[in-house]
């Protein structure tokens, strides 16, 4: 527990700041899972949708160092390394 006013003052900071890093990482998460769901669907174009969205979440977590920069940028090339392998392999109508 902390005795002197600052850091009482601190802690409740680090409260809010934890809860705002910890909704922006669900959301961020949830937006991945929705890409892979639309790739295992066969969905490609809601996939490209969803990542375009997933995208833009991962690039402001990264700039607001949630996550680092450098791992928003390795899953982006991941998620659009995987709708480019689905679109390959799948046979266009």
């Amino acid at each position: 527990m902390p005795n002197t006013t600052s850091a009482k003052k601190r802690l409740r900071q680090n409260e809010g700041r934890r809860a705002r890093n910890r909704s922006i990482k669900s959301a961020v998460r949830t937006q991945i899972k929705k890409v892979r769901l639309a790739l295992q669907a066969g969905n490609i174009a809601d996939a490209e949708s969803e990542f375009r969205l997933a995208a833009r979440k991962l690039d402001k977590a990264g700039s607001q160092r949630i996550l680092h920069p450098n791992t928003s940028s390795r899953l982006k090339s991941r998620l659009q390394h995987l709708i480019r392998k689905t679109k390959q392999t799948t046979p266009s109508a």
